[in-house]
Formats: structure tokens, C-alpha cells, sequence
């Protein structure tokens, strides 16, 4: 059992694991962008700590202060909740790097599940059945025309990286898909830091 867990996520997600360290007589450990200085979750925890920044790749994706903070804390161990870094194996090594723990799946499970192409190719390589649509992810608008009209309209524009359903748009006519590529790429590469997309039929 853990002393002390930083928690690298914020609001209900983060709540939701302090209570159960508290349950736990585990202390905890919030770290908050400037946005969220006043927020419920920087109360609830032991003790909260700042990422002086309301910018998301040096807040909650900034790995290397996340273990900075956690060091400067005592804190044993990292819990990542979900969304933001949970997905990420780079977390897991710079915790094993700096002898912390990580609280979830491995780097290596994370690196072949956490990424939804990557892991649609497992699973097709496995036999499990999977949704129709795109392999390989998104590089080309042309051949992303052509591989929606192979699927058949409405189709979904997904992320690969992350989850929780962000940036996830339906397109039911070709009139709206580059537009809505282009919308999941941003929001992808500024939440997850991976602006990788592909498309999956609606109707299966």
C-alpha cells in the first residue's frame, strides 16, 4: 500500500480516486493548471501543488513536470485517472526512470492498446470481429474521400490516441468530411498530442 499517490488529472476524475485513497487512509496529492486553481478536487486532496500554466501541454500533458511535482511531493506513486495521460506509455517509463509507480497497465499493454489503429490491428490479427472502416489512419483527403465512399455514409472520424469520445464527429455527406478531419485532427493533437485520425462506418 502506498503512503502518498499523486493524481495527474483534475475534476470529478480526480475526486473520484481521492476518495478512494481517503478510504484508504492514502494520502494525495492534486496538481492544477491556473484555470482550475479554485476548483473542488484541489480542495479534496492532501495537499495541491501548481503547474504555474493554463496551457494544456505544460499542464496536464506535461509528463516531465508531473514527475517533477510528484518527486517534490514524497508522493510514491502516480495515478493518471482517465483521458489526458492514461493512454500514454510514456508516463509509465519516466515513473520506472524516477522510481515511482504507476498506477495502471503497463507501458507495453498501453503502447499496443492505447492507440485505437494500433490496437484494430491486433484484434483483426487475432480474428476478433471488428467495426468496418479505415486501418491506417488518415494521410491523404482524396483517398479519405474514397475510403468513405467505400464504407457508405454516415461514417465517424475518430482519434486514435486518447478517449472518452473527443473530437469524435459523424459525417453523413462528403460535403462535411474534410471539414470534420480537420476538426478531430486539432482537437486530437491538442488534447492527446497526437492529431491522428481514421474512419469507421456508423451503421454497423
Amino acid at each position: 500500500m502506498f503512503n502518498k499517490i499523486l493524481v495527474a488529472n483534475r475534476g470529478e476524475i480526480a475526486i473520484r480516486v481521492m476518495r478512494a485513497c481517503k478510504e484508504l487512509n492514502v494520502d494525495t496529492v492534486a496538481v492544477y493548471s491556473k484555470a482550475d486553481e479554485e476548483s473542488l478536487f484541489t480542495k479534496y486532496a492532501t495537499e495541491s501543488l501548481p503547474f504555474n500554466s493554463s496551457l494544456l501541454p505544460e499542464t496536464y500533458l506535461n509528463i516531465d513536470k508531473i514527475i517533477d511535482l510528484a518527486l517534490e511531493s514524497g508522493a510514491e506513486a502516480i495515478h493518471p485517472g482517465y483521458g489526458f495521460l492514461s493512454e500514454n506509455s510514456n508516463l509509465g517509463k519516466a515513473c520506472e526512470k524516477n522510481n515511482l509507480k504507476l498506477i495502471g497497465p503497463s507501458g507495453e499493454v498501453i503502447d499496443k492498446m492505447g492507440d485505437k489503429i494500433t490496437s484494430k490491428k491486433l484484434m483483426i490479427k487475432a480474428g476478433v470481429p471488428t467495426v468496418p472502416g479505415d486501418h491506417k489512419g488518415i494521410t491523404d483527403l482524396d483517398e479519405a474521400k474514397i475510403k468513405a465512399k467505400e464504407i457508405g455514409y454516415p461514417v465517424i472520424i475518430k482519434a486514435s490516441a486518447g478517449g472518452g469520445g473527443i473530437g469524435m464527429r459523424t459525417v453523413y455527406e462528403e460535403d462535411e468530411l474534410i471539414r470534420a478531419i480537420e476538426s478531430t485532427k486539432s482537437i486530437a493533437e491538442s488534447t492527446f498530442g497526437d492529431g491522428t485520425v481514421y474512419i469507421e462506418t456508423k451503421t454497423y
